[in-house]
């Protein structure tokens, strides 16, 4: 038997039904609002950690041990900026930078090295110094005192290539010594000296300073007096071709910065 619903009835029949069909909805509503608001956070996923800049850096070989301490601080204090740097002998870099290999900075351990690429480089600044030693086995063990023993064909020399900025420095000074040293190997740049070196392969080789310290507990340094030596420059430079140009600048400038410049000189470099 079929009854008749009362109006109140058919109010309180039509509100239920309308609440059923709204709960899905609501649901569906709720969800959507949930992946747009999530979707539109930077804090969801990996995408508000990427680095803003990820730059390349060329750099002369004997700012290995320094610069891998110095992006470490940087990328601390800098948490949107990636660093990846590229070691080699300063002649090698340039010619990277000539062949159009991607990168942002350039350091060189010299000022010659980098007018060669000034086409490809914005200003140059010196962001330190260095200068040379002798570097000898533990305990200096064929007693080397200075740049003339260096002569002595008995001892096993090794020097950086002439066209190295070591090799460079290291013709200059004994030259003006009027020394004459017949190295049995001319390494590619001034870490493959101190290799031999400490490897037991030679005997003493010319290498920076910075070079002979990061390694002071498998060779010794011999001081070379400072009207017998060099002084290396090292400028800095962001690449034109930059993709990263103004996050490139910010590194350059800050290797001149208080913080940047304590670290290098902890690690025995001079002030520019």
């Amino acid at each position: 038997m079929s009854r008749t619903l009362t109006p109140a009835r058919r109010r309180t029949a039509a509100a239920a039904l309308t609440a059923a069909l709204l709960v899905p909805l609501a649901a569906c509503s709720s969800n959507d609002d949930t992946k747009k608001d999530t979707a539109g956070s930077p804090a969801s996923g990996s995408a508000g950690a990427a680095p803003t800049a990820n730059l390349t850096v060329l750099a002369a070989a004997s700012l290995t041990d320094v610069f891998k301490t110095a992006g470490a601080a940087y990328e601390k204090s800098h948490p949107g900026t990636r660093l990846t740097f590229s070691f080699a002998g300063s002649q090698e870099l340039v010619a990277q930078v000539s062949q159009g290999s991607p990168a942002d900075v350039l350091v060189t351990a010299d000022t010659k090295s980098m007018d060669k690429v000034k086409a490809d480089t914005t200003t140059p600044a010196i962001i330190a110094k260095n200068r040379l030693v002798i570097a000898t086995g533990e305990g200096n063990p064929f007693k080397v005192d200075d740049l003339k023993d260096l002569a002595d064909t008995k001892l096993k020399v090794v020097l950086a290539a002439p066209e190295v900025p070591a090799g460079k420095y290291s013709e200059k000074i004994l030259d003006a010594q009027k020394i004459t040293v017949k190295p049995v190997s001319q390494e590619p740049n001034v870490r493959a000296v101190l290799s031999k070196v400490e490897l037991g392969e030679a005997d003493a080789g010319l290498v920076y300073k910075t070079d002979a310290e990061s390694a002071k507990d498998k060779v010794d340094a011999v001081e070379i007096p400072d009207d017998q030596n060099a002084i290396a420059q090292y400028p800095a430079a962001t690449l034109k071709d930059s993709k990263n140009a103004e996050a490139a600048a910010a590194f350059v400038a800050w290797l001149s910065s208080p913080e940047g410049q304590k670290i290098l000189q902890d690690a025995g470099f001079q002030k520019p």
